[in-house]
């Protein structure tokens, strides 16, 4: 049961994610200072090229356990590592979106802080990432650090 919830928790954390970025970059494209929008700063373009390869990497690894999924070759270890990998650059995503946003980021008018709100909780349940990645850790190893 944990095999198939954790994936969902992992897509979660892809959306949750996905969801932050696409509006930093509404935000940075409408939002000026200086007379140009801020997208057009580097250290904003670099926040969002992050943000992108988060979003990416995540989709790309979850695709790939789903597919093992349907065709019935899924492991616990599979779901853990996306649950891992999905859930922690979901913190760091809505956390550069956050700060793309400035102050702006924590109010609800611009939804960037539901994501980080709702990143808290996806990033809790079924199971921490430190249990998932004992999961990972004894199929790399053959050994279990569980205590």
């Amino acid at each position: 049961m944990l095999r198939v919830t954790r994936m969902g928790v992992a897509w979660q954390a892809v959306g949750c994610a996905r969801g932050a970025y696409e509006h930093a970059v509404r935000y940075t494209k409408a939002r000026e200072q200086f007379g140009r929008p801020i997208a057009s700063f580097q250290l904003v373009q670099d926040l969002l090229v992050k943000m992108l390869s988060n979003v990416t990497a995540g989709t790309a690894m979850n695709v790939r356990a789903s597919q093992l999924q349907d065709a019935g070759l899924l492991r616990d270890e599979h779901a853990s590592l996306c649950k891992v990998h999905s859930t922690v650059r979901m913190r760091e995503t809505v956390g550069w979106a956050r700060e793309v946003l400035g102050g702006n980021g924590i109010l609800l008018e611009h939804h960037v802080g539901r994501f980080v709100a709702d990143a808290e909780a996806i990033y809790s349940y079924e199971g921490t990432r430190e249990i998932n990645t004992l999961i990972v850790g004894r199929a790399i190893t053959g050994e279990s650090a569980f205590v």
